[in-house]
């Protein structure tokens, strides 16, 4: 008997190294939150195209055990953001903003606009202009769709040079932003500090 089977578009969040005849994916889905995804290794599969991590990706799936794991029966590559590898900063960013969706479970209201954060984060990153910003931007937005009060809360609290720094790093597009390297990293401490005492998002 058949298992269940669904239709999805969904961004690669992770990528563990192959084992036997399978490669796991952790993926995201706006309609199904985070799925845990098998890929059989083939040569080639015309049915299939390879995943690598930050593709947005069209998949068929299926499952044995009522949903737990997902085995792909078909992939089609929709984007690849190859150029986010051209900077290790950037790199590591995107695998950080990943790794924060992969591990916290987001609820079903808020998952279509954490996907169209990935979408818009990912292409950020592969520009390759300015990531720190691009990650604090997406921090921020990640916490305040998931309800939690920054802009009433968080940004209050701050001194008044940092509230007017944080409404120029969130509001002005990224070509237009001169905050150094420091400064951006120093808000976007403050930032996890808040979050790490103020709510159940898992930062690491």
């Amino acid at each position: 008997m058949a298992g269940p089977s669904l239709q999805t578009e969904a961004f690669v969040l992770h990528k563990r190294p192959p084992a036997e005849s399978f490669q796991t994916f952790t993926v995201f889905s706006a309609e199904h939150g985070a799925l845990l995804v098998l890929g059989r290794i083939a040569k080639k599969n015309p049915a299939s195209a390879p995943l690598d991590l930050f593709d947005a990706v069209a998949l068929v799936l299926e499952s044995s055990n009522q949903g737990r794991t997902w085995f792909i029966r078909e992939s089609r590559l929709i984007a690849r953001h190859t150029g986010i590898g051209r900077s290790y900063e950037a790199l590591q960013l995107a695998s950080d903003l990943a790794a924060l969706v992969a591990r916290n479970p987001v609820p079903e209201e808020s998952r279509p606009a954490v996907a169209d954060l990935l979408r818009g984060a990912f292409g950020a990153f592969e520009s390759g202009v300015r990531p720190d910003i691009v990650y604090f931007k997406s921090l921020y937005r990640f916490a305040r769709d998931e309800g939690y009060p920054l802009k009433q809360h968080w940004f209050p609290s701050l001194p008044a040079e940092d509230r007017g720094d944080v409404a120029v790093l969130l509001n002005r597009p990224l070509a237009e932003q001169t905050a150094s390297a420091e400064a951006v990293l120093r808000l976007q401490r403050r930032l996890e500090e808040y979050l790490r005492g103020h709510t159940e998002i898992l930062l690491d």
